[in-house]
């Protein structure tokens, strides 16, 4: 069984396209081979920055004869449709079969397609794949039509068995296939023959070229620290540069570089930055003061110098970068010094959305939820409104501007300068989290508080102009965003109502979005749910104060913010299932908890939902749904059937058997312990104690026929029945369990 041996090699492929680069090349060869008929036992996709190189092991030699059997129309059809059928078959009548069936004689045809050399296979399918391959962005050269990413220059494909290699033969656009390859652009420049992939990857390690980007990567870190050990240094680790490095290069060459001294008191995070966005730097800091000291470069080449000359040029270049960056600082600081609010009043000429305003408008929504929201994390009011005024303020300096990554970091350094409590200046870098599901969660009541009210405002302000997201679309980070607030609530265990806020914020962007609106009565409104949080009544209330007929625009608010609101928390409930599943729990037990009263307060809900669903996994809590479905399915026919309702308690005097008499106990007692449980919010107790009526449960419906012919036993069954679903459905509505 022959190995196959693929390399495209071409001018330098982008280091970010690499990785897709070789995975869609393994795809697109091996998927075509098995569509084919050549199975193989393995294969690996390897790139460098001039070639992408597939090598598949275990490769039939060719693919297999196919016989395949058609059904034809029936002996003494009209000559036409058996006509027909040859032509589709590609043989003559005497190559017909005609056999008895259920139905009468009829004409088979069989079919044989002759198995093909894999050479041939494999160069339809390279030639196929290159023609149309991909790329995220490519290019055409000279006359011909063919795009690649960067030009072309050669294609080497061998088959290689016992017997030796043979170069399988196709020609692309004047590009003709081989055996050969070249080593590293400037090392070893000329081209060889290879035989088969390990001869090629050893050919090519002679000739100072890694193969593999995990070598090159593990090389480039090894080389890294051990260099900034040597100086008593550390590499500040960055897994992307790293592998975007690996893919500039096919022959490390790790050096290390000093960083002028009127440089080192720029804070660490622009040097790294800097370095990193425009150099490709890694940095090296002093582990015991944390300061930026050296650098480190990765050359594509060893020198007779030992990397002087190259560490001289990067040095200078760096330099010139860095006193930029320095004079962004310099100029920030004294900015942030004497005025910083400048700075946010510059945002009055950021638009932040069409719709919804400027930046500075949207600063100004932030603050005033802050105010509310602090009321419930914990933080001082004025405190919280001012941090939010100054979280932003950055997204006006020079050095944001120029690195739009720093912002919120940088504004902690420049409220700092201005003199800002360091809480308040936390807020600048802290509000913005958490950013993905493995971002640590501020925990500072201020932080809590800004980042709170940073992300409902976006959320209350695209669901106001209806800009939700849709399918795989969302360009405002929306679900990001509600994910964020998703962890920001249980993760410091704060109990919010959210519809509440939903409500505020949502009457603020209509304010923003609609200018027939009053401010007055904008104002007031707010007043109102601040004050009792219930949009409807604060509603009516502010209504009835107006003097005469209200706007028409604030009259419109009525059904509009509270359709809003309640779209809004469903998205909310929707990115929570999203959440919870990566705990293992089911969409459904959610749904369960999310039926249930104060379904706007995350912290609830989520307390809630994990206690279920430790329940549901136990014996007990699976068995008891059953139980209570059969309760709840008995109880709902009758209640159908006789058209009243039996919620009018049990009595035990009416009990016949003893298992009866013990789910009568059994329910008082459970619930005399769900509802102190409920009250305190110990969801585990109360899950527990409903639990514990498995037991009783089965042995009723064991022992006992419910709808028996006793009209009084009957009724007073099922009024048991209906205690067993109001004592469950104090808990969680066990009816959205599946199964």
């Amino acid at each position: 069984m022959p190995d196959l041996l693929i390399e495209l090699f071409s001018e330098e492929i982008p280091a970010r396209m690499q990785t897709r680069a070789g995975e869609d090349l393994k795809k697109r060869i091996t998927d075509g081979l098995v569509e084919a008929g050549l199975t193989y036992a393995g294969a690996a996709a390897l790139t460098t920055p001039r070639r992408l190189t597939l090598a598949v092991e275990g490769l039939l030699a060719e693919s297999p004869t196919i016989r395949e059997e058609r059904k034809g129309p029936k002996v003494g059809a009209p000559d036409k449709a058996i006509e027909g059928f040859l032509r589709g078959a590609g043989l003559t009548r005497d190559q017909l079969e005609e056999r008895d069936t259920p139905k009468g004689a009829v004409y088979f045809a069989t079919i044989e397609k002759a198995g093909r050399p894999a050479a041939d296979i494999v160069a339809e399918v390279l030639e196929a794949t290159i023609r149309n391959f991909p790329w995220p962005k490519s290019m055409r050269w000279g006359s011909g039509p063919l795009r690649w990413v960067r030009p072309l220059h050669s294609i080497l494909c061998i088959l290689n068995d016992e017997a030796g290699a043979q170069t399988v033969p196709l020609e692309v656009e004047g590009i003709a296939s081989g055996d050969t390859t070249a080593g590293h652009r400037f090392m070893a420049p000329n081209r060889f023959s290879v035989t088969s992939f390990d001869d090629y990857a050893a050919q090519l390690k002679r000739a100072f070229v890694v193969l593999s980007p995990d070598e090159r990567a593990e090389h480039i870190w090894n080389d890294a620290q051990n260099m900034a050990f040597a100086a008593g240094l550390e590499v500040v680790e960055d897994k992307g540069l790293l592998a975007e490095v690996a893919g500039l290069v096919e022959w490390p060459v790790v050096l290390m570089g000093q960083i002028d001294e009127e440089f080192l008191e720029l804070p660490p995070e622009v040097l790294q930055t800097s370095m990193k966005e425009h150099q490709k730097f890694f940095s090296v800091k002093n582990p015991k003061t944390g300061r930026i000291e050296r650098f480190i470069t990765v050359a594509n080449r060893e020198t007779a110098d030992n990397g002087a000359t190259i560490l001289a040029g990067n040095q200078k270049v760096l330099s010139a970068r860095l006193a930029d960056a320095k004079f962004f600082w310099e100029n920030d600081l004294r900015v942030a010094k004497s005025d910083i609010a400048q700075w946010t009043r510059a945002l009055e000429n950021v638009t932040f959305h069409n719709k919804l305003g400027t930046q500075a408008e949207r600063i100004d929504r932030i603050a005033g939820l802050a105010r509310e929201l602090a009321q419930v994390t914990g933080a001082d009011a004025d405190q919280a409104e001012k941090a939010a005024r100054l979280a932003k303020a950055d997204l006006s300096s020079e050095m944001v501007y120029e690195f739009p990554e720093l912002q919120g970091l940088m504004g902690r350094y420049y409220i700092e300068a201005a003199g800002e409590d360091a809480a308040v200046a936390a807020v600048a870098e802290e509000h913005y989290s958490p950013l993905g599901p493995s971002d640590d969660v501020p925990t500072a009541p201020l932080s809590v508080t800004v980042a709170l009210a940073d992300k409902l405002d976006t959320l209350a302000g695209f669901w106001a102009i209806d800009e939700k997201p849709t399918g795989s679309k969302d360009p405002f980070a929306l679900r990001r965003a509600a994910l964020g607030v998703i962890r920001l609530v249980p993760g410091n265990d704060l109990r919010i109502s959210l519809d509440r806020f939903f409500d505020s914020q949502l009457v603020r962007a209509e304010n923003a979005i609609n200018e027939a609106l009053p401010d007055a009565n904008v104002r007031d409104l707010l007043e109102e749910i601040a004050d009792h949080g219930v949009f409807g009544g604060a509603f009516q209330a502010v209504k009835e104060r107006i003097g005469g007929p209200p706007a028409a625009a604030f009259l419109e608010l009525e059904e509009k913010v509270p359709d809003a609101s309640d779209d809004l928390l469903s998205f909310f409930h929707d990115r929570l299932k999203v959440f919870l599943r990566d705990e293992g729990i089911r969409h459904d037990i959610i749904d369960a908890c999310i039926a249930m009263e104060g379904n706007d307060d995350l912290n609830l809900l989520v307390k809630r939902a994990r206690a279920l669903n430790a329940v549901i996994a136990t014996e007990d809590g699976e068995n008891l749904v059953q139980g209570f479905k059969r309760a709840n399915n008995i109880l709902t026919q009758a209640e159908e059937k006789d058209g009243v309702e039996y919620s009018y308690g049990a009595d035990v005097k009416f009990a016949e058997t003893d298992s009866e008499k013990a789910l009568f106990a059994a329910l008082d007692q459970a619930q005399a312990q769900i509802d102190p449980a409920l009250k305190a919010e110990d969801f585990p107790t109360a899950m527990t104690a409903m639990a514990a009526l498995r037991g009783p449960v089965d042995a009723f419906f064991e022992d006992v026929q419910v709808n028996t012919d006793n009209d009084i036993l009957r009724r007073n069954r099922l009024n048991l029945l209906s205690q067993i679903r109001t004592v469950c459905s104090s808990v969680a509505d066990l009816t959205k369990i599946e199964g």
